[in-house]
């Protein structure tokens, strides 16, 4: 597996991130980058769910279409969703039309909603965070899996989320900034306040748009 490579600019990136614009967009804006809204946040666990079995480039590429369709996915919205609403998913081509994957992402809307008192999907997150390690330097170095993303699907599991396992699980860490996988040498690594405790470098755009 390769290293950092050059982009469309120039500036090396990982590897993954250099084979369409929209991937090398969503690369330096978005992954990685803290977010710390529950609507946010719970977007980007629904649309991790949906990428189950696909390509993320397929997601990325219907965001708008399911925003549109998951009334914004504002969690209160959602989770009055009923078979009538089903029934019009279902029939969305903009979508992934997986009824399965529907109906977790509404399930999912009710359980962030009946969390227990001082509870966040974001605490949630936070006590499953992995400590700082190395840099990867290549993408072989990059796991698919942890300890912690393992225990962060069975605790979600416990709270009522469905369809969320510890590969979808370790997905929602890197992609919300719980979790730093750019490569040593990618220059979004090198950018400053990148993490979830100081939030996005300048000039990055807002990390708190609900974005993918």
């Amino acid at each position: 597996m390769s290293g950092a490579v050059p982009g469309s600019d120039g500036r090396p990136r990982c590897g993954w991130a250099v084979s369409s614009a929209d991937y090398e967009l969503y690369h330096d804006l978005e992954w990685g980058r803290p977010v710390r809204d529950e609507a946010g946040l719970f977007e980007r666990l629904s649309l991790e769910a949906f990428q189950s079995g696909l390509s993320w480039i397929t997601i990325l590429r219907k965001r708008d279409a399911f925003r549109s369709a998951f009334a914004g996915f504002v969690p209160e919205a959602v989770a009055s969703f009923d078979e009538h609403d089903v029934a019009r998913l279902m029939a969305d081509a903009g979508i992934v039309r997986n009824r399965q994957k529907i109906d977790a992402t509404i399930a999912n809307a009710r359980a962030l909603l009946a969390l227990p008192e001082g509870t966040t999907l974001g605490s949630v997150l936070a006590r499953h965070r992995p400590a700082s390690g190395p840099a990867p330097a290549t993408l072989a170095d990059v796991p698919a899996v942890t300890a912690e993303s393992t225990a962060l699907a069975r605790d979600l599991r416990g709270l009522g989320f469905r369809f969320v396992g510890p590969t979808t699980a370790y997905a929602m860490l890197q992609a919300t900034g719980y979790v730093d996988d750019h490569l040593r040498d990618c220059w979004v690594r090198g950018s400053a306040g990148r993490t979830i405790d100081a939030g996005p470098p300048p000039g990055a755009g807002a990390p708190d748009d609900g974005a993918a």
